[in-house]
């Protein structure tokens, strides 16, 4: 297909996407309020803590907004993630329709495996985040010193729970992107696993960057599930390389490690000598110049 087509495609692509997602902004607009309650219902249902309590003292000032264009932007905001989040199946498609026609079989099959796996995972990290959210909330109020009333910025609290979701439901994607390394053939479970130091490192780094708050409670309630997961990922990984090394010793024969290379025949082949090529014939004088005929001569 030549360059004009594919910019083509990808302009129709894009805006089929677009459109799906401003319509399901639209109807989420009529809808932010309810969204935005549940999103501030973990705040409000603290208890025994200095300035956040039960939902009348939501309604007295907890939660607060600041500024004439604060609603409207809060609910801008609000509307157009439901709509990413609400629209993702469709647009989600339109990439994929984009991408389809240059993949092979087996990568339309690691593709179609990644989303259908993907989706769940993200939802599973998007709700853990929200259920761990009001202990995080009530470690982090729970500093504010007695006889103070904490009033809480709505849009910044809305910042901070977003945050949090997206954060916990990329982090859910890595054993996925792990385990279709270990199936692309590009690491082994025996890597994996002498990388373990380095991966926890870097895990509760993450934890500890990605996270909104700086306290180690909610560093700890991210890194070690993903520690887990990637425990799940090591041994996904250990079963598909046994897998993988008893398919290669019936195609091949003999034993091979999973990490190693197949044993090749490296020494020359012999070569049999060609056999001689048939003399040329001689003239009558002895000679070994070729015979002129004389119907030769021009």
């Amino acid at each position: 297909m030549p360059l004009m087509d594919h910019l083509r495609e990808l302009r129709n692509r894009l805006v089929k996407a677009l459109l799906a997602v401003m319509l399901v902004t639209i109807v989420a607009a009529f809808y932010y309020k309810d969204v935005a309650e549940f999103l501030v219902a973990p705040v409000c249902d603290l208890d025994d803590v200095s300035g956040v309590g039960n939902d009348q003292q939501c309604g007295e000032g907890v939660l607060v907004q600041s500024g004439v264009l604060s609603p409207f932007s809060i609910m801008l905001k609000v509307s157009l993630t439901t709509g990413v989040v609400l629209a993702a199946p469709i647009w989600l498609y339109q990439l994929w329709a984009f991408l389809a026609p240059g993949l092979h079989k087996h990568e339309k099959r690691y593709a179609v495996s990644f989303v259908a796996v993907g989706a769940p995972l993200f939802a599973a990290g998007a709700w853990f985040s929200y259920t761990i959210l009001p202990h995080a909330l009530d470690a982090l109020l729970g500093f504010t010193i007695s006889d103070a009333n904490n009033q809480i910025q709505l849009d910044e609290y809305l910042d901070f729970v977003l945050r949090m979701v997206i954060v916990f439901g990329l982090a859910c994607e890595l054993p996925l992107i792990l385990i279709l390394m270990n199936v692309a053939g590009l690491v082994t479970a025996r890597q994996l696993i002498g990388w373990w130091r380095w991966v926890v490192m870097g895990i509760f780094v993450f934890g500890a960057v990605a996270t909104p708050t700086t306290d180690p409670l909610t560093m700890c309630l991210l890194a070690v599930p993903i520690t887990v997961l990637y425990v799940f990922a090591v041994l996904f990984a250990w079963i598909n390389d046994k897998r993988r090394g008893r398919s290669r010793k019936e195609t091949l024969g003999g034993d091979v490690d999973d990490d190693e290379a197949s044993a090749l025949d490296l020494e020359p082949s012999r070569i049999e000598h060609a056999s001689a090529a048939p003399p040329t014939p001689r003239n009558g004088d002895g000679s070994d110049q070729p015979a002129v005929h004389a119907d030769d001569i021009t």
